[in-house]
């Protein structure tokens, strides 16, 4: 076997960093030392976390009672094309706070009262995570602050009302672009103020170790029930599992659940924006290169100073300049693929889901169902595409109807 196929062969099998927090050659520990006993505390604690039966039937407990856990399936029935291959949707959608973010947010919450923290802070775009994290907050009874770029503040106001109502202390980011880099910015300046009563939740797979593995591991639920839920539907395995990446915490949630199935082919879907021939996109592993940002290593894209590029995307949560290391490792060794869609695509995907099958998508998951969209007619009638449907559209449709003039 060579050494390509080795790493194909691993990379199919499992999806764990090594000591120091890498995926191949991504990922990795933060080199800053005012921070770094700060998260390797986290790492040491979420591990113990992990171990403990009370911890982990606390969190099945709140899975299946609180966020309403499992959520289901839906073979769609107008969606999938004549002739061509099925489509089916993984509701997340259908969710608590109505997107894949509770998931995570429940379990950094639970460890942060397990470590006696006070505080929880982090950044959000959408608006999805800030959302969850307020939820969950509310229910374990901790101080929540969040901070949001004033770009994404304006396009999502039905999530900022949420979490005021929720409780949180919302913080607008205006520097830089106002979008999710620079809220995530923000938030790492207001944890240096006071960390050893904080803790910082990072909403994706991002980040430095032990962040990536921790939410992957909160987040892995998703893959988990979508493949025992596919076998017992259809009687076998999907041929493509879909989902959107901005992050790609919903993405890896997916996956982690199909890694050891070689014959499930494993699809992330960025934002193309504008185009990719513009730089008025979000298309991180398909135009980025690898570097250092926010602590650790990814691809992303680039300015001429090597600097994080501004980017766009018609959905908030998707709008980040670097994505997770798993995502790169999978995209280097080929596990993976990376597609993309534009903002027109997610747009019309939209509206033919909303009108199809009376579900709307949130904007980010559009990307997925944009993709599915285009690649389902091109397939045979024997094959199927599984679809993340990782939130619901309540937060965009005033945003939607404003853009398409409905």
């Amino acid at each position: 076997m060579n050494i390509r196929a080795e790493i194909l062969e691993n990379a199919t099998a499992t999806l764990a960093p090594d000591s120091n927090g890498y995926f191949g050659e991504y990922g990795g520990p933060i080199d800053d030392p005012r921070v770094a006993p700060l998260l390797a505390e986290i790492g040491a604690a979420f591990d113990l976390a992990m171990a403990d039966e009370t911890f982990q039937a606390g969190l099945m407990h709140l899975r299946k009672h609180y966020v309403g856990r499992p959520s289901p399936i839906y073979p769609t029935t107008n969606l999938s094309p004549a002739g061509g291959a099925r489509i089916y949707l993984k509701r997340e959608d259908l969710n608590h706070t109505g997107a894949h973010k509770i998931n995570h947010c429940l379990g950094e919450v639970m460890l942060a009262k397990r470590m006696g923290k006070k505080r929880v802070l982090a950044e959000t775009g959408a608006g999805q995570h800030g959302v969850a994290l307020a939820t969950a907050c509310a229910l374990l009874d901790m101080e929540c602050e969040i901070h949001m770029g004033v770009v994404d503040i304006a396009k999502e106001h039905p999530n900022v009302s949420r979490m005021k109502i929720l409780g949180c202390d919302l913080v607008p980011v205006s520097m830089g672009t106002g979008t999710l880099k620079d809220a995530v910015d923000s938030a790492f300046i207001s944890y240096m103020k006071d960390p050893e009563n904080t803790f910082f939740a990072i909403g994706s797979v991002t980040g430095p170790a032990p962040y990536p593995r921790m939410v992957q591991a909160f987040q892995s639920v998703i893959g988990q029930e979508a493949r025992q839920q596919f076998v017992e539907l259809t009687g076998g395995m999907p041929t493509e599992v879909v989902a959107c990446v901005g992050g790609g915490s919903n993405a890896i949630g997916l996956f982690s659940g199909f890694l050891d199935e070689p014959g499930v082919t494993l699809v992330g879907v960025e934002p193309a924006g504008k185009g990719l021939d513009t730089d008025k996109h979000a298309a991180t592993l398909t135009l980025g290169k690898p570097g250092v940002m926010h602590g650790f290593r990814c691809y992303y894209l680039q300015g001429e100073d090597g600097e994080p590029a501004p980017v766009h995307s018609v959905a908030s949560g998707l709008d980040y300049p670097g994505v997770g290391p798993q995502h790169c490792h999978l995209k280097d060794t080929g596990r993976a693929r990376y597609e993309s869609a534009t903002d027109a695509e997610a747009f019309a995907a939209f509206m033919t889901l909303s009108r199809s099958e009376g579900i709307i998508p949130a904007l980010e998951s559009a990307h997925a169902v944009a993709y599915a969209i285009r690649r389902a007619p091109k397939m045979r009638p024997d094959q199927s595409i599984l679809v993340n449907l990782s939130g619901r559209g309540d937060k965009d449709i005033d945003f939607v109807i404003s853009e398409l003039g409905l």
